[in-house]
């Protein structure tokens, strides 16, 4: 709910999904969730058709999959809530078409990974290897925070327990189809003090926030 150019932050994204025509949403809440479930009610406000899934306890991104599991359709988009890439739905799901994939994650390209660890793909797109946050500086390709996944591989995940897709999930299915999208536009992590102040030009600069 951080505001960015006076609309919160979640309502940018949001529309980012209505411009691709996505229009049923699954917000997965914990702390403030009641704010958060007051400020956008069913999404008719946005045309969207939102539903939520609470958290009594913080579960990670692969444990709040597996709570909202019965709302989720096959296969899952994901979208972290505190980043912002310029990624294009259509691309995304044609790279998991064409390739057949497991999980397609969007990438961006960085100056330095070593503030969140790199991802390595091969020459197909194929997700290589992922690279711990602090071990390797430089230039390089970052998890964006978007994702689009088969829904088996959450329905394996075991229940009531806090589990990292990013951590725990994704390094354990490299060698299975595991494909990378790179993404070529702005990205933004509001959870870095200066990145937020960014945003808030370059957000409302390039017209996101306008309804």
């Amino acid at each position: 709910m951080a505001l960015v150019a006076g609309v919160p932050f979640l309502e940018i994204l949001l529309r980012q999904l209505r411009v691709a025509g996505i229009r049923q949403v699954v917000l997965g809440t914990g702390y403030r969730a009641e704010q958060i479930e007051e400020y956008f009610r069913k999404g008719d406000r946005l045309d969207l058709l939102i539903q939520y899934s609470r958290e009594q306890e913080p579960l990670g991104t692969g444990g709040a999959l597996k709570l909202a599991e019965a709302m989720l359709g096959d296969p899952i988009l994901v979208l972290n809530g505190d980043s912002y890439a310029d990624w294009e739905f259509i691309r995304l799901i044609q790279l998991y078409r064409e390739r057949e994939a497991e999980v397609v994650i969007v990438l961006q390209s960085v100056p330095d990974v070593s503030r969140y660890g790199g991802i390595m793909i091969d020459s197909n797109q194929r997700v290589i290897e992922f690279v711990e946050k602090g071990s390797r500086r430089g230039p390089g390709l970052i998890n964006a925070g978007i994702y689009l996944l088969k829904k088996k591989i959450v329905a394996d995940l075991p229940s009531g327990h806090p589990i990292s897709l990013e951590r725990e999930v994704f390094p354990q299915l490299l060698g299975r189809k595991v494909y990378g999208l790179i993404s070529t536009g702005d990205f933004i992590d509001i959870g870095v003090p200066a990145d937020l102040e960014r945003a808030q030009s370059l957000l409302a600069g390039h017209g996101r926030i306008a309804s």
